[in-house]
């Protein structure tokens, strides 16, 4: 690894690789690698970490520059990985407890460091990266094979089906000849293609070996222990489990029993495949440093609430047009999810406001950046600052915008312009600046447009909003099918009427000063007689990203009018006849 400071560590006949990065005297983060792999894998994660922490990682015995036990029988059992854990943990840091993290078979084996006594008082944390305990699984297996109903014998089924490998693997010569032929070759492109792992100096040379080797993880410990989990694996450290939900062999459904076996839990999720390491290293180290540094500092981890707690903590999300409404409320609806936030909008004092109450809410962290989002240029210079200030985004969320009324004669070339620059534009710049970062970054990600039901319900009374929001519907659309294959969601986001500030400030074309003030208190009072409050549209956003959908109508006249556009085009046509009396 490019950097690293290597030295070797013998321990029960075989000399483990340990390649360090960071300075010594900071607290050690200890990284252990999976199947087929070796410590390679964690290498973007690794350089992550290194400017906050100790950085070590280490070969298992048989794998990468690290000696293969003789015979390879019986050489792999946990109690050997657990010496060799412990012989490492004292060379790189022999004072002082290290903070763990174990990714696929790395975390299995990591389980029963954190499990066992004889580790007590030497681990600080650890991070859980799909690699389940063998005892909880056993136990896990045992409590729906007596108990069974429908629920439990289809999770059984499922998870069953996601494990073939495993039964693979216990078979005998058959995984070493497929890996040292043609799976070993074939391997870095399914691993591209089906998981997106960039291509480069990952898997290494070693693979085939490594796969060989590996093998005997599962041969050594699998059955053996299903059979009799022990009944003591309580973990005695804090525990972070981070889930990936597109994970091919590990169910979810798996920790559903685990806060019996951890008294100290924090759980997260990641729209991801399994290898996670290479895919997402900038949400996996943010969340080891964030979670390590907690216990350093004998506190407990950053508890967000609300139902996506464990899906955006820790993410960076920008909203525009935050400084009221539904740009508010979705800010703080991602602060109290623990989503680190930028309140942008127009008005400075607004986003100020914004991002005090996204601290408060639970935000790790929030920025407030005044901008224009219909200036191309100042738009231009918020992205610069961002992305080197703060980092890729995580999440988009494009909300700006402004309302114009009135037919389509008396709407001037001026009033096209303005809600045009606004409400398309400005969602543009958004996507056109920060959608590229995140593309170019290759760790996924997701954008939402704020749209409207006017988007796809046609108005006599709103042409030049219902045509920005329309266009900024098929932006969506069209963006979706493009960054798809990135890993990057597009959401628009279609609400009714919701009560917020934008009817006090929309613009009625075609009439005087006075007529304007008086339509707009009429129609702030039916928005308030409605009374949709705008926290319903930040947690209907928060729901999409979830879910990944591609458009959201929010209140029942957007899903109603939506369903008529789909269905019954011809009666919303005729219903668009109507005049609207303000």
């Amino acid at each position: 690894m490019k950097g690293a400071r290597e030295r070797w560590v013998r321990t029960g006949g075989v000399e483990l690789c340990v390649a360090e990065l960071g300075e010594p005297g900071r607290p050690t983060v200890v990284l252990v690698h999976g199947y087929p792999d070796n410590k390679e894998v964690w290498s973007e994660v690794a350089v992550r970490l290194a400017g906050r922490f100790h950085v070590v990682l280490y070969d298992v015995r048989g794998h990468g520059r690290s000696t293969a036990p003789r015979p390879l029988h019986g050489g792999f059992t946990l109690a050997k990985l657990t010496d060799d854990f412990l012989a490492v943990a004292d060379a790189v840091s022999p004072d002082r407890p290290v903070h763990l993290v174990g990714h696929d078979w790395g975390s299995t084996q990591s389980w029963e460091f954190v499990t066992t006594s004889r580790t007590k008082g030497r681990i600080a944390s650890f991070t859980s990266i799909s690699g389940p305990s063998l005892d909880h699984l056993g136990h896990w297996f045992n409590a729906r094979v007596k108990r069974p109903t429908p629920r439990r014998v289809s999770q059984l089924l499922g998870q069953g089906a996601r494990s073939w490998y495993v039964y693979v693997l216990h078979t005998p010569a058959l995984p070493e000849l497929a890996w040292r032929g043609p799976l070993g070759t074939l391997w870095p492109k399914i691993l591209e293609r089906v998981e997106r792992v960039p291509g480069g100096d990952y898997p290494t040379a070693s693979l085939p070996t490594d796969a060989a080797h590996g093998a005997w993880l599962y041969r050594d410990n699998v059955r053996a222990r299903l059979r009799r989990p022990r009944p003591d694996a309580y973990a005695h450290a804090p525990v972070q489990l981070i889930v990936p939900e597109d994970d091919p062999f590990l169910s979810e459904r798996l920790y559903d029993d685990l806060d019996r076996w951890v008294p100290r839990l924090t759980r997260r999720t990641i729209p991801a495949g399994h290898w996670v390491t290479r895919t997402r290293p900038d949400q996996v180290a943010a969340w080891i440093e964030q979670f390590a540094t907690s216990a350093e500092d004998g506190r407990p981890a950053p508890a967000a609430t609300g139902r996506h707690a464990d899906r955006f903590a820790g993410q960076l999300v920008l909203v525009t047009g935050a400084g009221s409404g539904i740009g508010r409320a979705t800010a703080c609806a991602f602060a109290e999810a623990g989503a680190r936030v930028i309140a942008v909008d127009r008005d400075a004092e607004a986003a100020a406001r914004t991002a005090g109450l996204s601290r408060r809410a639970g935000a790790p962290e929030a920025w407030a950046e005044p901008a224009d989002v219909s200036d191309e240029q100042a738009m231009e210079k918020l992205a610069e600052k961002v992305h080197h200030e703060y980092g890729v985004l995580d999440v988009l969320v494009n909300n700006a915008g402004i309302g114009l009324a009135g037919s389509f004669f008396a709407t001037t070339t001026d009033d096209w312009r303005k809600v045009l620059d606004v409400n398309l534009w400005g969602v543009i710049h958004g996507c056109r600046l920060f959608g590229a970062r995140m593309a170019e970054r290759g760790q996924g990600g997701h954008i939402v447009n704020v749209a409207s039901a006017a988007a796809y319900q046609p108005s006599r009374a709103l042409p030049a909003y219902s045509t920005s929001k329309a266009a900024v519907l098929m932006l969506s659309e069209c963006l979706r099918a493009e960054l798809t294959g990135q890993g990057i969601g597009v959401t628009a986001v279609c609400p009714g009427f919701v009560n917020t500030a934008i009817t006090s400030t929309a613009r009625f074309a075609g009439v005087d000063e006075e007529e304007q003030r008086r339509r707009r208190r009429k129609t702030a009072r039916l928005y308030g007689l409605r009374n949709y409050p705008p926290e319903k549209v930040a947690g209907a956003i928060l729901d999409a990203v979830a879910g990944n959908r591609a458009v959201a109508p929010v209140t029942a006249e957007a899903r109603g009018a939506r369903l008529l556009y789909r269905f019954a085009p011809g009666l919303l046509r005729r219903i668009a006849r109507v005049e609207p009396r303000l």
